[in-house]
């Protein structure tokens, strides 16, 4: 580890753990030492030790990858914190911003979906007054435990006076929890019982009303871990999916829990007595990076893989309880704005194909896409727009390596963290390979191609790839 990445103050208040380039990522602490078999080796690769938890685990995607692996590429590229500012165009729950912020780092991130930003946002503000934190804390489990009594609701246990006895609950507890049409409609069905949300709602109403924008963003998130971990009926296989439905949940307890671990890590950095590092995390489209106006010269980051995960979905409880997306119009307008990865958010208008038609190899992947829905006699609506979102998704990687050209300096180093997907009709699309193509006609040099690890896949029997891809700004 080159003395430029070693910030004791940092790593020594937030709790992360710096690795040394002679260490092995599996044996690093947290990893569980029976995963010696090859694919069990690759699957602790992906997972975030337990040094690392400070500020990370305050709210994470389940997809996210490791905060050592940005350790890793920010040592590779050798990178400075006294020098060089780290960006991540496609931020998500801000993994990169995060540990590259433990560091040293001046950080900058961009990120379209609504939730995802707004944990990036709070994630990366380490200058958030602890004392004022508390003392909402305290008023707004107060006012919820007082609203809830008033509707008969315990605070965790059974729910004898809301309930028949087959799990139906009586009238006076409103099954929407006080959300619009709008909003209900907009929630998937199930992924909430009535007793765990009338908790949130009754926690939100009160995060909602603060003066200071800083603690009610941060008692938001707490609530929003807690919707997910907690009240909601979530589960993660790795598509979202609606688990058994729990008449009830300790919401109050566990939204408590979590916004006194984020209050402990801000004290910690607090106490250190070091340089904060800036932090700047917009709402925006990866596609169109030139409003963007922090220069960077490192960048870490994964954008979505060709494949039918709806990131909004994956979102979407949170979102609507949080009153992110309160309508139909919002959140169409928010997969929009997001790169073409998945059918649900394709749109007749979108013209991103258009530059994807310059490229032989993307253009065979498609026409190998439709080639076989044919032959298996696909009729779906989401099946006849596989092979367009091949295009789309390649398409709107060339516009945003474009765009991310302005916000870049000459000799910036980049790296990508991509998979190989089977989605369509098991036609294998090798991401890495086609994107290296993409990016040099982009403008790009490209330095190499990484092995990070193999992800099963239960439907083909095949290990798929998941790269870096290296890149370096002409």
């Amino acid at each position: 580890m080159t003395a430029a990445l070693a910030e004791p103050w940092l790593t020594q208040a937030v709790g992360g753990a710096v690795m040394r380039k002679e260490e092995n990522i599996n044996s690093a602490p947290g990893i569980a030492p029976n995963m010696t078999k090859d694919r069990g080796k690759q699957v602790s690769k992906n997972r975030m030790i337990a040094a690392d938890r400070a500020f990370h685990d305050w709210y994470r995607f389940v997809l996210s990858y490791p905060p050592h692996l940005v350790r890793e590429y920010l040592e590779k590229f050798n990178a400075d914190p006294r020098k060089h500012v780290v960006l991540d165009p496609f931020c998500g729950t801000g993994t990169t911003l995060v540990e590259a912020q433990k560091l040293g780092f001046e950080v900058a991130g961009v990120e379209g979906n609504p939730m995802a930003h707004l944990a990036s946002r709070v994630k990366t503000n380490w200058g958030v007054e602890t004392e004022k934190v508390e003392a909402a804390l305290r008023r707004t489990l107060g006012e919820a435990r007082t609203k809830l009594a008033a509707l008969g609701v315990p605070e965790y246990g059974d729910l004898p006076l809301l309930s028949n006895g087959d799990g139906h609950y009586e009238e006076s507890l409103d099954p929407h929890g006080g959300l619009s049409e709008d909003e209900w409609k907009l929630i998937p069905a199930g992924f909430i019982s009535p007793a765990p949300l009338a908790k949130v709602v009754a926690l939100r109403e009160v995060i909602v009303r603060m003066r200071t924008v800083e603690v009610r963003e941060l008692l938001m998130l707490a609530l929003a871990a807690t919707i997910v971990d907690t009240a909601g009926n979530v589960g993660f296989g790795p598509e979202v999916y609606r688990k058994k439905a729990k008449q009830d949940a300790p919401v109050l307890e566990y939204f408590e829990k979590k916004a006194r671990t984020m209050i402990s890590d801000l004290e910690d950095v607090a106490e250190s007595g070091g340089r904060v590092p800036p932090a700047h995390v917009m709402l925006g489209d990866a596609r169109a990076l030139e409003r963007t106006s922090k220069l960077a010269d490192i960048l870490i980051t994964s954008p979505p893989y060709p494949n039918e995960k709806d990131y909004t979905r994956t979102t979407r409880l949170e979102s609507v309880l949080l009153g992110l997306v309160k309508t139909k119009a919002q959140l169409r307008a928010t997969k929009e704005g997001l790169l073409r990865s998945n059918t649900r958010n394709v749109y007749k208008a979108d013209d991103d194909d258009v530059v994807a038609r310059n490229f032989p190899s993307i253009v065979r992947v498609s026409e190998e896409v439709e080639r076989r829905r044919l032959e298996l006699g696909k009729t779906s609506g989401w099946e006849r727009l596989y092979h367009r979102v091949v295009l789309l998704y390649f398409g709107g990687m060339h516009r945003h390596l474009v765009s991310l050209r302005s916000v870049l300096r000459p000799g910036a180093l980049c790296a990508y963290v991509v998979g190989d997907q089977m989605s369509y009709f098991m036609i294998h699309i090798k991401t890495g390979e086609l994107l290296a193509e993409v990016a040099e006609h982009a403008g790009y040099e490209v330095t190499g191609i990484d092995l990070w690890r193999t992800r099963f896949s239960t439907a083909s029997k095949v290990d798929l790839r998941e790269e870096v891809l290296l890149l370096r700004r002409r």
